[in-house]
């Protein structure tokens, strides 16, 4: 689907780790792409777009409609960066922007999304960076395919708190800031998910080491 100023081809080839920016750099390039310097603006991308096309595919379930939605939140955040706020992080504002064109697919394709709960499916690489999965074994595969199940049992807010504090690592003050929620309903979520996935995924250590954080 061609690439997103030059950076990457967002596809199953995309990584899901990416570059970490302090507050200081991220405002520094987003300035600078304010002044039209492309490799700013490349270097944004950069670092943002291997954790939110992560989480948008494992919000949709669809690799196809997780690229388009992450080439357009690029394409609008970038068109409009003069509209930035700097006392958020930049990427508690895209991935806003992402999430309202997520919703807009979703009214498109309200009979596919209507089984989202049973079709939340994580690319391969995104599983293999799971502490302790390995990359194609049938164990691993089994591992997933559990994993994926029991988050697709969760509520929406459980879903989203999970997949943005264990995946993404946001702490749970920026989780508030997107989710526009309070912190002690965001720890709530939660507790409630780390419970549930727990007592759903019993049997994997690896789930469970991975649980194991609790939020301060």
């Amino acid at each position: 689907m061609g690439k997103i100023w030059g950076v990457c081809n967002l596809g199953w080839d995309c990584e899901v780790h990416s570059i970490v920016l302090t507050a200081v750099q991220e405002r520094g390039l987003i300035r600078r792409a304010l002044e039209g310097d492309r490799s700013s603006a490349e270097a944004l991308v950069k670092a943002h777009q291997g954790p939110l096309y992560g989480y948008m595919l494992r919000l949709t379930g669809r690799p196809e409609v997780a690229e388009d939605v992450v080439q357009e939140a690029f394409v609008r955040a970038l068109t409009h960066l003069h509209r930035y706020d700097e006392r958020f992080r930049f990427s508690t504002w895209l991935f806003t922007i992402a999430k309202r064109l997520h919703v807009n697919a979703r009214t498109k394709l309200a009979p596919v999304f209507d089984s989202e709960s049973a079709a939340i499916a994580a690319d391969d690489r995104a599983e293999r960076a799971r502490p302790g999965v390995g990359g194609g074994s049938e164990s691993s595969d089994m591992a997933g395919a559990s994993l994926r199940e029991a988050l697709g049992a969760l509520t929406a807010d459980q879903r989203e708190v999970v997949l943005l504090y264990y995946q993404l690592q946001w702490p749970v003050e920026q989780i508030g800031e997107y989710l526009d929620l309070p912190v002690g309903t965001v720890k709530s979520h939660l507790f409630r998910a780390r419970a549930r996935l727990r007592s759903a995924l019993a049997e994997d250590r690896a789930v469970q080491a991975w649980l194991a954080e609790v939020p301060a």
